[in-house]
């Protein structure tokens, strides 16, 4: 078996197994922000966390950019990949996706290079299980890309390019595409984006070989949901969507043979007494390892939703709604140990920590708060020598 197929199935492996035995005990934490006067931040941010003890450090900087946003880390750990809008030869607002190198034990980023995002408003990055593609969503023209990666790290130019088509239930928000994330399948074969302005899921076939990819198919969401987020189920027959746009979670029956979705349920992300509330949106949907446990944050709610998961049946039940200690919770994520959520709040400047509890999964906050610049990604990897 050779080295990149090795490489593969070790990381559809991590990402489908329950978390479990020896874990590292301490990993750097990527911050991805917005870079201006407010948030005072200057590119990727960096800290230290302990899954021993909980504890979250003070964050510093690893690497000028221009609003990284999201960032993806390479399966090796070697490289990091950020979207970001910047200014071209003309002082237009553009888009673009820089390639960093990792440095260890510092965590510190090195740029490798930088290529067109292609569209406009590049929002989300993510990267096929080998490590040898990368695939991006542009919110501003609604469309996405795929490159290939290179030996050393770096970009190709764009091996594919997808303007998106059409408009979606909402006058306001829906007049045309606004492509919102890009991830892959278990098995490395496809490719989803949601597009918020389109109410779908677009699915696409990935060619990891050589970095590019085509339209496969697609899934709806509910009429004005807006997708934002997806995210697999670790068992890999189910994914989930957050509805930025209806306040609710979708989940879907995954066909891996045929690269298919098929809508089973969408629930409300917010309690009873809260869903006549309008002008609310939610930004990121995490499934728990345990298989039984999936979060939503509710950004303008202030709030994260817990649900449970039958997998048997596809059913979710919302188990509680607990304050995100912060003003607009973005994206959070999951240490690698499961025992642990760091969310990231874009207007409060900051990242709380949260204890998982065991069993159904609950959220207890710590009263670990740290300081950061308009944090909207967080991503983990391990401290090595």
């Amino acid at each position: 078996m050779n080295a990149p197929l090795n490489l593969m199935l070790s990381a559809i492996l991590a990402t489908t197994l329950p978390l479990g035995g020896a874990r590292a005990a301490e990993f750097h934490v990527y911050l991805g922000c917005y870079t201006n006067a407010k948030s005072g931040a200057k590119g990727v941010q960096l800290t230290r966390f302990d899954s021993q003890s909980g504890k979250l450090g003070e964050v510093g900087l690893a690497a000028e950019a221009v609003n990284p946003s999201f960032v993806a880390i390479h399966p090796s750990g070697r490289f990091l990949y950020a979207v970001g809008e910047m200014a071209d030869g003309g002082q237009k607002r553009g888009g673009g996706v820089s390639a960093f190198a990792i440095e260890q034990p510092s965590g510190k980023l090195r740029l490798i290079n930088q290529v067109s995002a292609v569209g406009q408003g590049p929002c989300h990055v993510g990267l096929d299980a080998a490590g040898t593609m990368a695939m991006i969503a542009n919110y501003g023209s609604g469309s996405v890309a795929s490159y290939a990666i290179n030996a050393d790290g770096s970009l190709s130019e764009h091996r594919s390019f997808y303007q998106h088509e059409g408009s979606g239930a909402d006058p306001r928000r829906q007049k045309g595409p606004h492509a919102h994330s890009f991830n892959r399948s278990p098995d490395n074969r496809f490719g989803f984006a949601c597009d918020l302005g389109l109410d779908q899921v677009l699915i696409y076939a990935l060619n990891p070989r050589d970095g590019s990819m085509k339209p496969h198919g697609l899934a709806r969401v509910p009429a004005g949901g807006g997708p934002r987020h997806f995210a697999f189920h670790p068992g890999g027959r189910h994914a989930f969507v957050n509805n930025e746009m209806g306040m609710s979670l979708s989940c879907f029956a995954y066909d891996a043979q045929k690269g298919e979705l098929k809508l089973l349920a969408t629930e409300s992300t917010l309690p009873p007494e809260d869903r006549s509330l309008k002008g609310l949106s939610t930004a990121e949907v995490v499934a728990h390892p345990n298989g039984r446990t999936v979060y939503v944050s509710n950004r303008t709610h202030d709030s994260i939703a817990v649900f449970s998961f039958n997998e048997s049946s596809g059913a979710l039940t919302l188990l509680e709604t607990v304050p995100a200690e912060g003003r607009i919770p973005r994206n959070f994520a999951l240490d690698p140990t499961g025992r642990w959520m760091l969310v990231a709040h874009q207007d409060s400047n900051s990242v709380a920590v949260f204890e998982v509890l065991p069993g159904e999964g609950r959220l207890k906050f710590t009263g670990q708060r740290v300081a950061a610049g308009a944090p909207v990604c967080v991503r983990f990897l391990e401290v090595k020598p």
